[in-house]
């Protein structure tokens, strides 16, 4: 049977996660308040930070900024953009990326 959650991100009931994703206490609040989908959610948007700051994942500073960013992204009350961040254009259906 699968485990469910009381997502706090989506607000529903959902299919939780297996284990802790991240070590610690934060990893456990996650793991107990956060569903799959909602993490799946979070590496997208932690991609988008690594990418748009050029953050190095061995930088003890990049790590702790990713840690608050995932705190605030879960727990706080919303998790703004990247500033200067914009979306990549998405072609129209039936058009390439040029």
């Amino acid at each position: 049977m699968t485990r469910t959650v009381q997502c706090v991100k989506l607000g529903r009931e959902l299919p939780g996660l297996d284990k802790a994703p991240y070590p610690g206490e934060l990893g456990q609040r996650i793991y107990e308040n956060v569903s799959r989908q909602a993490w799946e959610m979070w590496l997208e948007h932690a991609t988008i930070l690594i990418n748009h700051y050029g953050l190095t994942l061995l930088d003890p500073r990049a790590q702790e900024f990713l840690q608050q960013q995932m705190e605030e992204f879960f727990f706080g009350d919303e998790a703004p953009m990247p500033e200067g961040w914009t979306p990549e254009l998405q072609p129209s259906k039936g058009q390439r990326k040029k």
